[in-house]
């Protein structure tokens, strides 16, 4: 079995966490509680007709805990990111920045989240779209790397969760010394290392 990478991990625990929140899904009625004294002039819609729809949202309860427990799991990895759900129609409900997380995640996130909700696909695969399609990157509003997944219910996209700015906690990277002044016997003798 492959092992999934680390952003397919935190994605999976963070789609597996909304669809749990989704008990707590809210929906959107259509009929408010109608005001004891209507003005004359109110319209009154056909609901026989259908002229109205009904929409499934997460609830902001249900969308907090999904981001937190996203990145909850990035910082057990040593992950510094941040986290954004938006709704059926890319609003932005909660965005989380994790500690040490870079200036550009905070961002990042929303637009993945944007991108994989709006195609109701993970970004990830959304990349591969782009040798066929190259022009879909120029879409106001998208992100197509790796880090976006919709949440669905009963097949229809109700969110998107998107991670971005994953870095480890402690530099792994080897950088280049900086260069130590000479030592003052090298500094006497310029053929002479010390």
């Amino acid at each position: 079995m492959k092992k999934m990478s680390l952003r397919t991990r935190v994605l999976t625990g963070t789609v597996a966490a909304a669809a749990l929140g989704a008990g707590t899904l809210g929906a959107v009625s259509a009929n408010a509680a109608a005001p004891a004294a209507a003005p004359a002039s109110t319209v009154k819609a056909d609901t026989s007709d259908r002229n109205l729809q009904q929409s499934t949202h997460l609830t902001v309860d249900a969308a907090t805990k999904a981001a937190k427990a996203a990145l909850d799991a990035a910082e057990k990895e040593n992950q510094r990111v941040a986290v954004s759900v938006v709704d059926r129609n890319g609003n932005t409900v909660v965005t989380l920045r994790g500690d040490g997380a870079g200036p550009q995640a905070y961002e990042s996130a929303e637009k993945k989240a944007y991108t994989a909700v709006s195609w109701n696909a993970p970004t990830s695969e959304l990349v591969k779209r782009l040798a066929q399609t190259p022009n879909l990157k120029d879409i106001p509003g998208t992100l197509f790397l790796a880090g976006g997944a919709p949440v669905a219910v009963k097949g229809a996209p109700v969110a998107g969760v998107g991670v971005a700015g994953p870095r480890p906690a402690t530099s792994t990277r080897s950088s280049p010394r900086p260069a130590s002044p000479p030592s003052p016997s090298s500094r006497d003798n310029p053929g002479r290392r010390t």
